[in-house]
């Protein structure tokens, strides 16, 4: 089995096994069924993973699940860039094409081979995609290829996210510190969490 494929049963898994009766049954997110070639093609084009209903809203949704060896970050990582990439139209990665209003983001309490014995996460959050990437319209947060590990607040008011490419240098990705969306901007960054405050 592929890498991709993989990491996609992996995914798939998850959302199915432990993010929909631990995370979405508890603030009633109910997953809209949609057809195979639709849901593949908004994945593909807007980085939207799921649709869900709250009510009469509907809410777009990108998954990312970790291991248990992730469980020290603090932080949420979007990818960035991938400039080896052979296909022009493919270095851009979903930091560029991401159009999910929410993203829900659980490290698991075991690796990926085990996640079939797995039933909770160590800690998980949804959040708001919408008002991060106004922040980051904004000037309010910022992307820095900087050197460092870690974002950090600047002048009380901004967030510096840094750049950090992958061991390989296939694709480069910026990590997001949950706590300090909440210290900045508040709790309405942040839908649910559990376990990153």
């Amino acid at each position: 089995m592929s890498s991709y494929k993989k990491d996609r049963a992996f995914t798939d898994y998850v959302h199915k096994h432990i993010a929909l009766p631990n995370i979405y049954k508890r603030i009633d997110w109910q997953e809209v069924r949609l057809k195979k070639s639709y849901a593949k093609f908004i994945d593909m084009t807007d980085g939207i993973d799921y649709i869900f209903r709250n009510g009469n809203a509907i809410k777009s949704v990108q998954e990312r699940f970790r291991e248990e060896k992730y469980k020290t970050f603090n932080d949420f990582t979007i990818r960035y860039r991938r400039d080896k990439n052979k296909h022009e139209d493919r270095k851009e990665s979903e930091y560029f094409k991401m159009k999910a209003h929410y993203f829900t983001y659980g490290i698991l309490n075991c690796s990926k081979k085990e996640v079939s014995k797995s039933s909770v996460f160590l800690k998980y959050a949804i959040i708001d995609l919408k008002k991060v990437y106004e922040k980051l319209d904004s000037g309010a947060i910022f992307i820095s290829d900087n050197g460092q590990n870690k974002c950090r607040i600047i002048n009380n008011n901004r967030l510096e996210c840094p750049v950090k490419y992958n061991s390989d240098g296939s694709s480069s990705f910026f990590p997001v510190d949950i706590s300090f969306l909440v210290k900045l901007w508040g709790g309405d960054m942040v839908v649910v969490q559990d376990g990153f405050l």
